[in-house]
């Protein structure tokens, strides 16, 4: 029997009927519905719609029924259930008799799939939040690890200027700790009861709004009803936030990936994060960098398609937020996936220092710092990077690099090139000369590792912060 039978006189379309169930995916948040549905016989009980005993016998249903369903898994493929709460009313019903339908007093499924998906949401967020701690702490270990190792950093893929790998390791720590804030922000921003909001104008019956809202969990009941069963910012917030990290985790795979070319050489994958080929023996591909690169594309369309759903949407609930269901669960299991697997691939990863050190050390990539060197020596700013650049351009003819021009053949070029010239573009001065918070000098780098280390400690969405 439909939840909604009564107003009809005759069978609905079989292909409609087929077509509009949502039980396929909506499973996924039957243990949400339980502790909701649970709370709500509570608030039954308070006012006395429900006895002490039918309150025991509707608690102790709502208990069984995740493991009978896990032991009658045929119970799944029931093609008369919609949705999760009508499996949840007929499993209920099935166990403890006439009295599982008194449990849907004072309630709609309008507020109850909208606190379904706040709670499944909320579950994926902690999840997250408490994967990209260890992910920040996996790269905290490898910057420390890296030493003074030096690497080339790049614009337009271009080497630029050398770096301490280290520097170049925290710049994905910082990038993943805003993503941590955006995350712990939208988590407040849910973090609000539906529940009582009935279908739309608020529940009929005197409930008690706030001690549901406690037993969930939530800091307080949503203020509109209205609002409250067609809200569903709080997931396109979570999709935007979970897009935003997996383009943050598409560009260090990225990296990765080319980095570990023979081309590049300058990282060793770990081999349980590759793969063979099947016609090559040769070959290890980086398959899991791979998989995060492509995968965020699909947190980037759930994205886009939540927002399309929603823009032209009257109030209050509409059919049309079913659409939303499949994008939002898929989202969540696709990121925490997404960060699992990331945080493998970087504990595993092995620097090549010696390779990184060689690429840092070619392709005159001092250049900068000889020109602060002559703006040192007064020269205007314009005109050193000018007397360098000709320098760079002579050395190109010559096959080498600016430390191994004498001093006579570098005056050619300005008057103000000295004995210290070659000090002051050695491989440590050229990362000291860099030293402002944030910059790459050696020490500056020593102090933000440490600054990482004590916000981490800090940083809710550790292991116990949600226990």
């Amino acid at each position: 029997m439909k939840m909604w039978s009564g107003r009809f006189e005759s069978a609905v379309n079989s292909d409609f009927e087929r077509w509009q169930r949502s039980f396929d995916f909506d499973q996924r948040l039957l243990k949400f519905e339980v502790s909701a549905s649970k709370a709500h016989a509570r608030a039954l009980a308070e006012i006395g719609v429900l006895s002490a005993d039918e309150l025991n016998q509707i608690i102790g249903g709502l208990d069984a029924i995740p493991q009978h369903a896990v032991d009658h898994p045929e119970l799944l493929k029931d093609t008369e259930i919609e949705d999760v709460h009508h499996f949840v009313e007929k499993t209920l019903a099935a166990l403890v008799g006439e009295v599982a339908f008194k449990l849907h007093s004072g309630r709609s499924r309008n507020e109850q799939i909208a606190t379904d998906l706040r709670l499944f949401v909320r579950d994926g967020i902690e999840e997250s939040l408490v994967q990209l701690t260890h992910l920040l702490n996996v790269l905290l270990d490898q910057a420390q690890a890296a030493d003074e190792t030096i690497m080339p950093a790049y614009t337009h893929l271009r080497r630029a200027e050398p770096v301490m790998a280290a520097h170049w390791l925290l710049a994905y720590f910082e990038m993943f700790s805003r993503d941590v804030q955006r995350l712990q922000n939208c988590r407040e921003r849910l973090n609000y009861c539906p529940l009582g909001s009935g279908a739309i104008a608020g529940a009929t019956l005197p409930l008690m709004r706030s001690p549901v809202a406690k037993e969930l969990n939530f800091d307080a009941p949503t203020a509109n009803s209205m609002d409250a069963t067609s809200d569903r910012d709080f997931a396109i917030e979570f999709v935007q936030a979970a897009a935003l990290t997996a383009v943050h985790l598409s560009r260090l795979a990225e990296e990765l990936i080319l980095f570990s070319t023979d081309e590049f050489g300058f990282v060793s994958l770990p081999q349980a994060f590759c793969t063979g080929s099947s016609a090559m023996p040769q070959k290890s591909n980086p398959d899991a960098l791979e998989l995060i690169r492509g995968k965020s594309a699909r947190l980037i369309a759930a994205n886009v398609g939540l927002l399309t759903i929603v823009k032209g949407l009257p109030l209050a609930y509409n059919k049309d937020f079913q659409e939303t269901q499949e994008p939002i669960l898929d989202s969540v299991e696709t990121f925490t996936g997404l960060l699992r697997v990331t945080v493998g691939v970087v504990a595993g990863l092995k620097l090549n220092k010696e390779k990184m050190e060689g690429a840092a050390a070619t392709g005159h990539m001092n250049a900068m710092a000889a020109a602060t060197y002559l703006v040192g020596k007064g020269v205007p700013f314009r005109r050193a990077h000018e007397q360098i650049g000709k320098a760079v351009m002579y050395c190109i003819s010559k096959g080498r690099e600016l430390q191994d021009c004498s001093l006579e053949e570098l005056k050619q070029f300005g008057d103000a090139f000295g004995a210290d010239f070659y000090d002051s573009i050695s491989k440590t001065a050229v990362l000291d000369c860099h030293d402002v918070h944030g910059g790459t000098a050696r020490s500056r780098v020593r102090q933000a590792l440490l600054q990482a280390r004590k916000r981490i400690a800090v940083m809710p969405g550790g292991v116990h912060a949600y226990a």
